[in-house]
C-alpha cells in the first residue's frame, strides 16, 4: 500500500465534460469553427494547448488565442458545469482514514481545481492540490506530478498516480511512477491498458480495494 496518492482531476475526481466541451465549442465558435459537442470529448483531461494543435492543426499563437477564448466562457460559468463521480468522494476519504496522504496532480489551474473543490465542500479531501498557472507553468501532467514529489519531498516510488487518460500513465512514468487507470472517465477504449496502466479499475470501490493490496 503507498503512502501517497495522486489523483488527476478532471475524469478521475470530478466530471467535467460538461463545461469543458462547451467552452471548447465557444472558443472554436469564435475563431470560425463548428464543432458539436460529442465532438470535443477528447479535450476532457489532456492540456488544452496541446489539443487544440493535435485536433485543429493550430500553431502556437492560434492555440493560445483558443484557449485565452475558451476561458471567457470558462472563468465566469464552465469552472461549475461539473460533479463529482459518485462514491469518490467517500473513498478518498476512506483512503485518509488510512494515514495517506492524498493530492491533486492536475493539467487545468490549480486555481479553478481550488473552487471546484470549495465548491463542493471537498477541500479537505486533499493534503495538497498542484495544478498549472495561467502562464502555462506546470503545464505537462509529468511536471504537475514532478512538482508534487518536490514539495512533499518524497521519491516517485513512494506514490502511485490514477488517472483516466493515456496523459496520466505517460506523465507518470516519464517521473518513475506507476498509474492505476479508472474505466469511468474519457479514455478510449484499451487506451490506458495500451499506454501502461497497472491496473484499471472499474469504479471508486473496485479503486480502494487495488489501493489496499499495492
Amino acid at each position: 500500500m503507498k503512502k501517497y496518492v495522486f489523483f488527476d482531476f478532471d475524469g478521475t475526481v470530478f466530471d467535467t465534460a460538461e463545461g469543458i466541451t462547451k467552452c471548447v465549442q465557444y472558443a472554436l465558435d469564435k475563431l470560425g469553427i463548428k464543432a458539436e459537442l460529442s465532438e470535443l470529448m477528447c479535450f476532457a483531461g489532456p492540456p488544452l494547448t496541446e489539443m487544440f494543435s493535435r485536433k485543429y492543426g493550430f500553431d502556437a499563437k492560434t492555440a493560445e488565442e483558443a484557449v485565452a477564448l475558451y476561458r471567457e466562457r470558462y472563468r465566469p460559468i464552465g469552472w461549475a458545469e461539473c460533479s463529482p463521480f459518485e462514491g469518490m468522494h467517500e473513498m478518498i476519504l476512506k483512503l485518509r482514514e488510512k494515514g495517506i496522504t492524498t493530492v491533486v496532480t492536475t493539467s487545468k489551474p490549480k486555481y479553478f481545481a481550488d473552487r471546484i473543490l470549495e465548491k463542493h465542500g471537498m477541500t479537505g479531501d486533499f493534503d495538497l492540490v498542484c495544478g498549472s498557472e495561467f502562464d502555462g507553468t506546470r503545464g505537462k501532467k509529468w511536471e504537475v506530478i514532478d512538482y508534487a514529489l518536490q514539495q512533499l519531498n518524497i521519491t516517485a516510488d513512494e506514490a502511485v498516480l490514477i488517472g483516466d487518460r493515456m496523459y496520466d500513465v505517460d506523465g507518470a512514468k516519464k517521473c518513475g511512477m506507476d498509474c492505476i487507470g479508472v474505466r469511468f472517465g474519457y479514455a478510449e477504449p484499451n487506451e490506458l491498458e495500451e499506454h501502461g496502466a497497472i491496473y484499471v479499475a472499474e469504479n471508486p470501490e473496485d479503486l480502494y480495494e487495488f489501493l489496499m493490496k499495492e
